[in-house]
């Protein structure tokens, strides 16, 4: 088990390293800030999409009976590349907060130091409360308090992580001036409906399954469920509906700004709020 968490351990912060290497080369006129903004973008949307296969194989194979059902990917993804991402994620999170505020000169940002470790944490709290949230409560859900039961679930939280490359790529689009092309615009249709259907639909959709299959209409279904389990679903949709409302108020305000516009003038950053929850 040591030996697959190390390779975890190992892939992300490899690939981080490498793209930060290997991007100035082609985009020279880049920051450090923009280099290391997209190599973690590229990362993130590596890890996505290997959470989304993950959860597609342990979906389908566990519809027979979505209680009983078991694949080893259920656990063993969470160990493998989970944990490992998410205690990487945290590091490039602060360093592309450091480097975007160096690069617009604040005093602060001269070095790594307490007042800017401290400047990171306040203001992207939520973001690493989740993080943490993830490694100190999901990890031993996963592994210890399931009885083996529930793959279903497991792989439909794998799912959630279906919007976050459509995130990532409207953050690579304006970082090489293409946020007026058409591109830019269905990715950002995409990101809100991958984001509603996959990290707020999918809440109410796992209930109704899970009432299906013991015969309950899905009003019922959580009051059938132990406390926690309500408990810790409304700590993981809560943060999606507040991010997703940003989203679609960023949206309705470029799109009342591109009708407005006599001119052409710079777009708001539809992906400025960051989405990247795994699980």
């Amino acid at each position: 088990m040591l030996d697959a968490l190390a390779c975890g351990a190992v892939l992300f912060p490899g690939l981080f390293l490498c793209l930060r290497k290997l991007l100035p080369c082609a985009f020279a006129r880049w920051s450090d800030a923009d280099v290391v903004l997209v190599s973690e973008r590229l990362v993130s949307s590596i890890h996505a999409v290997m959470a989304t296969v993950s959860g597609i194989i342990v979906v389908s194979s566990c519809r027979s009976n979505v209680i009983a059902d078991s694949h080893w990917l259920a656990k063993y993804f969470v160990i493998w590349y989970g944990v490992p991402y998410m205690a990487y994620d945290i590091y490039a999170m602060y360093l592309s907060h450091y480097y975007r505020f160096r690069v617009k000169g604040h005093e602060d940002y001269k070095g790594h130091s307490w007042r800017t470790v401290n400047s990171f944490v306040r203001r992207e709290f939520l973001l690493v409360l989740h993080h943490i949230a993830l490694l100190t409560v999901l990890l031993p859900i996963t592994l210890f308090f399931r009885k083996d039961q529930g793959d279903f679930f497991i792989g439909c939280l794998f799912l959630t992580e279906v919007s976050t490359p459509f995130v990532s790529l409207g953050k690579i689009l304006i970082q090489l001036g293409l946020q007026s092309s058409w591109v830019h615009k269905v990715n950002g249709g995409m990101v809100l409906l991958t984001f509603f259907m996959c990290r707020i639909a999918l809440f109410p959709y796992m209930y109704w399954v899970y009432g299906a299959h013991y015969g309950l209409p899905v009003y019922l279904v959580p009051f059938h469920l132990p406390l926690s389990a309500n408990l810790g679903n409304l700590c993981i949709l809560a943060p999606q509906v507040y991010w997703f409302v940003l989203l679609c108020r960023k949206g309705y305000r470029l799109y009342k700004r591109s009708r407005a516009a006599q001119t052409p003038q710079p777009v708001t950053d539809l992906y400025t709020t960051d989405w990247r929850i795994c699980y």
